[in-house]
């Protein structure tokens, strides 16, 4: 566990992400509301995020080739928020073994613009450097507040994909930039 000021940063097991499914999924859920473009469109309910963080993400926590990264601020001292999440998927075919891929960055609309998603960023690039990876790689929506993050944290634009991802509330198709960064 890590903490500096209100903010707390927690791997999660399996185990625990059953204990927080709610919380998990009420923060996806207010992240897609938002206009976060990470692989889900309107309508999109909190049964929808329950059943990602149940079905797609606890079966993979199980098998230590993914790894997630939670933010809590402590509302009093003994009431936490569950504000952000991050992924670090290592699951790389075996000529990959030496890379790993963020995914699913998020913090809770009222809480951005504090730090929290960089320090998320940064716990992961820890994890990912203690098992001895040497590679990340992700993609963002190009122009989003993301990209500019990644880029301030490091990571270097390879061009953007046109027409990548659907916009979560427009009938659109967004470009993708794809980021890299060496360890």
């Amino acid at each position: 566990m890590q903490e500096t000021s209100s903010v707390t940063l927690d791997r999660l097991t399996k185990d625990e992400l059953a204990d927080n499914l709610q919380e998990l999924a009420t923060l996806l859920h207010a992240c897609v509301h938002d206009g976060a473009n990470i692989n889900f469109i309107l309508p999109f309910s909190v049964d929808d995020a329950c059943a990602f963080w149940r079905d797609r993400i606890m079966p993979a926590l199980g098998t230590q080739q993914r790894f997630l990264f939670v933010a809590r601020t402590y509302r009093s001292s003994d009431t936490a928020q569950l504000v952000g999440t991050v992924q670090l998927d290592c699951d790389m075919p075996p000529n990959q073994v030496h890379r790993a891929e963020i995914t699913k960055l998020m913090v809770h609309p009222d809480h951005r613009g504090r730090g929290t998603a960089r320090r998320l960023m940064q716990e992961a690039e820890t994890q990912a450097r203690r098992l001895g990876r040497s590679l990340i790689t992700l993609d963002t929506t190009t122009g989003s507040a993301a990209e500019q993050l990644y880029l301030s944290l490091g990571f270097i634009d390879l061009g953007a994909i046109p027409a990548y991802a659907r916009d979560p509330h427009e009938d659109r198709l967004d470009p993708a930039t794809i980021l890299y960064k060496q360890l």
